[in-house]
């Protein structure tokens, strides 16, 4: 499993309330929450971001609510994965749940620039900085968190595990 795509960096604790604003919250269609996506914080983001695009984050990442609204909007918004120094813990669950790939490497982190062109591979853990031939190692997902990102989240996970 992979992700390649363009950067779009942000600094420390970017907290849920940016990353899907909380007058958007009135809605649970995904569509809807990916087309307000980080729109406090960065304007344009939703009109620039490409399908397999990356996010790369300082500290406490996802900080605030405990709500799903907030990895959600960024899945639906076609990021393929989010790199931070450290995310909120609850965030982190949120994000396994729903599918959405992220990994903790604060060194990928401090070489990783805006506009980069970044792979990862989530099986070996391999974060690759295209634009500047640098490489990093983050810790690997197991298995089975692998296979419950394949699936899109936990729920569809454990809907094709009971199918067996």
């Amino acid at each position: 499993m992979k992700a390649h795509g363009t950067v779009f960096r942000y600094k420390d604790n970017v907290d849920t309330d940016v990353i899907i604003p909380a007058r958007y919250l009135n809605t649970s269609d995904a569509a809807e929450l990916a087309s307000h996506c980080m729109e406090d914080i960065d304007p344009t983001f939703i009109k620039r971001v490409k399908a397999g695009d990356i996010i790369v984050a300082d500290k406490n990442f996802g900080c605030g609510s405990s709500r799903e609204h907030a990895p959600l909007a960024i899945k639906t918004a076609k990021i393929s994965c989010v790199i931070a120094s450290s995310f909120a813990r609850i965030f982190y669950r949120n994000s396994i749940n729903i599918g959405l790939p992220i990994l903790e490497c604060p060194e990928a982190v401090k070489g990783i620039r805006d506009g980069d062109t970044v792979e990862v591979d989530f099986t070996s853990g391999l974060i690759s900085n295209l634009t500047t031939n640098e490489s990093w190692k983050a810790e690997a997902f197991p298995p089975f968190i692998q296979k419950m990102i394949e699936a899109e989240g936990l729920v569809q996970y454990l809907k094709k595990e009971m199918a067996k």
